[in-house]
């Protein structure tokens, strides 16, 4: 079953930064393409941000230009960086394969931003 183990959340002012990383161990990350995902209250999971396994990169146009995302495939991590953040981005932030996720979700993690 893939394990995805996300952590870095946590409580941020309106314009602060936080970083976010996700490890799986259970498949061949090096050639998966991997994606950032964030769940609202009360709204759909959507996807944030893609990397491809050989590093290319898609933003969805809310967060373009402040989020960056990366890969690590010797620590099989991928991370979000995540810049002048607002109130609107508070959300479960999860990882998953890119566009095309497995069933087996992690528990994500929370970010917050305060006003």
């Amino acid at each position: 079953q893939v394990q995805f183990v996300e952590s870095g959340g946590g409580l941020v002012q309106a314009g602060g930064s936080l970083r976010v990383s996700c490890v799986n161990s259970r498949i061949i990350f090096s050639s998966t393409a991997m994606g950032w995902y964030r769940q609202a209250p009360g709204k759909q999971r959507e996807l944030v941000a893609g990397i491809s396994s050989g590093g290319s990169t898609h933003y969805a146009d809310s967060v373009k230009d402040r989020f960056t995302i990366s890969r690590d495939n010797a620590k099989n991590t991928v991370s979000l960086q995540m810049n002048s953040l607002q109130p609107e981005a508070t959300a479960i932030y999860s990882c998953n394969r890119d566009r095309s996720p497995s069933g087996s979700w992690g528990q994500g993690t929370q970010v917050t931003v305060s006003p």
